[in-house]
């Protein structure tokens, strides 16, 4: 049985090696594996459990290293496969500590990884997966649209389905189409997660406990804000957790949801009180954010436990 399956975007992160320098300047770049549903299989698998996703890539050597990547971090890439005639998506960064980082997507002329089809589903293990992962992104374009809303439907809500609110404005027409989709994905799952720009999409606020409120009355069970600087909150129909941010110095934060996300996944499934998985998950984000890459740098247990 999988413990965590995502489903989303993946490609190849480029990013400088040379800190706080424009692109227009840097001379070198690392290559690594990227994809917010993809790094948080890869954050839980560092953390010891059994993971998987659900991708598509392009047929092209960059397609054939997100495979090596997956299985080098011990991610069960059997339900990634490619689609003839669309590259795999690179993503470049700046790194400009210590909080901008843009960012700029090539994924033209469609992404793979919104290819996925409703009939090419592995819906059995979405079933039975002990932790099913999706992302707003999904739902910006059909097919993958489509095939969300099928997983969940297969899903039936089960513990734990989260919906990893992971709002980008680059991938939809407008914040009213994403709102939309939002709201309809939110009556399907269990868990969402998102910082105050993406709870404000599907909820109409910012305020993080109107959002979190916001959140439950839509249908799920945990609601978890990311404040940033002001910490986490996180909130049951029964409980409110507030817990303070960890202290770190950035090198890069783009990494740091991933972590966190996968962190989340880990302490849902360990079945600790809320307080303790918020606090893990703070965390290991906090170790990423102070680290340059994304995929390569998600902490170990042990990692997360002695810096906590």
């Amino acid at each position: 049985m999988i413990d965590v399956l995502t489903m989303g975007r993946v490609g190849v992160d480029v990013y400088p090696l040379q800190v706080g320098v424009s692109l227009r300047e840097v001379e070198t770049f690392g290559k690594y594996l990227g994809g917010s549903p993809t790094n948080v299989a890869v954050a839980a698998a560092r953390l010891g459990e059994r993971s998987a996703v659900i991708t598509r890539t392009g047929a092209d050597p960059f397609g054939a290293f997100v495979h090596d990547a997956l299985r080098s971090y011990g991610v069960d890439d059997s339900f990634v496969t490619s689609v003839e005639g669309l590259p795999t998506p690179v993503t470049f960064c700046e790194i400009r500590p210590p909080d901008d980082f843009p960012l700029y997507f090539y994924r033209f002329p469609k992404a793979p990884d919104l290819v996925i089809r409703p009939d090419e589903l592995p819906v059995s293990e979405i079933r039975r997966a002990r932790l099913f992962w999706a992302t707003v992104t999904g739902l910006s374009e059909e097919p993958s649209r489509t095939a969300h809303f099928a997983a969940w439907r297969a899903r039936e809500r089960r513990p734990h389905t989260v919906l990893d609110l992971d709002y980008r404005p680059v991938f939809w027409g407008s914040a009213q189409d994403a709102m939309h989709q939002v709201r309809k994905a939110l009556g399907h799952v269990t868990v969402a997660v998102g910082n105050l720009d993406e709870v404000e999409v599907a909820t109409g606020t910012r305020e993080p406990y109107a959002a979190g409120k916001a959140l439950l009355e839509a249908g799920v069970e945990l609601a978890v804000v990311k404040q940033g600087g002001e910490g986490v909150l996180g909130m049951t129909a029964t409980e409110t957790i507030a817990v303070p941010p960890v202290e770190v110095e950035v090198v890069n934060g783009l990494g740091a949801g991933d972590a966190f996300g996968g962190a989340l996944c880990h302490g849902l499934l360990a079945g600790w009180p809320l307080e303790r998985t918020l606090r893990f998950a703070n965390t290991a984000g906090a170790i990423v954010a102070g680290r340059l890459a994304c995929a390569p740098a998600m902490p170990t247990v042990e990692e997360v436990l002695a810096r906590g």
